[in-house]
């Protein structure tokens, strides 16, 4: 990517979460756009790079966030312990809900809670349980932590997706020569 088109996606503030994602993710496709590819892509070559891209800005956004939020906390270690197990253990859902189930009670206990089910419950027929699972790291936190985490995992949903699109607009007007 040249200067040029890096300068458009930058926002004037350097430290702002929009540069900090932006950078990041530009690097990690830098990165990505290396690695050696046969010119006549298959289905699952296709596929494989995409979860990388994916993958790529979802770290980027945790990454630009850091330490302060408990979502990109969460995030940040789903994806380091994904890449340690490797792809076998990531297809399987099972043992990520378990992880977190364990850390939810380590936190329960920590608080002095012997019962995980205190929480109080806002909202009708369980939707805020329903948050909790699109939230990375919601099942670990109270209701009110949950709606504040939330508010701010939208807002950088909102960026990702903004930059993103801004990255498509600017390579669509002026394509990648190989």
């Amino acid at each position: 990517m040249s200067m040029n088109s890096r300068s458009l996606l930058l926002s004037p503030n350097p430290n702002s979460l929009k540069s900090r994602f932006t950078s990041g993710l530009l690097r990690a496709l830098l990165r990505i756009n290396k690695q050696p590819h046969q010119q006549p892509r298959s289905a699952r070559e296709i596929w494989k790079r995409q979860r990388l891209i994916k993958a790529a800005a979802y770290k980027s956004m945790a990454s630009s966030v850091g330490n302060r939020r408990a979502w990109s906390r969460a995030l940040l270690w789903k994806i380091r312990n994904q890449r340690r197990r490797g792809y076998a253990a990531r297809r399987n859902t099972g043992s990520s809900s378990r992880q977190l189930s364990v850390k939810k009670r380590i936190c329960d206990l920590q608080k002095g809670n012997n019962n995980s089910k205190n929480r109080v419950e806002v909202g009708g027929s369980g939707q805020v349980e329903k948050l909790r699972r699109l939230v990375p790291g919601g099942q670990v936190m109270e209701t009110c932590s949950l709606l504040e985490e939330t508010a701010h995992y939208m807002k950088c949903l909102a960026t990702q997706v903004k930059v993103m699109t801004r990255i498509v607009e600017i390579y669509s007007i002026n394509p990648i020569e190989n």
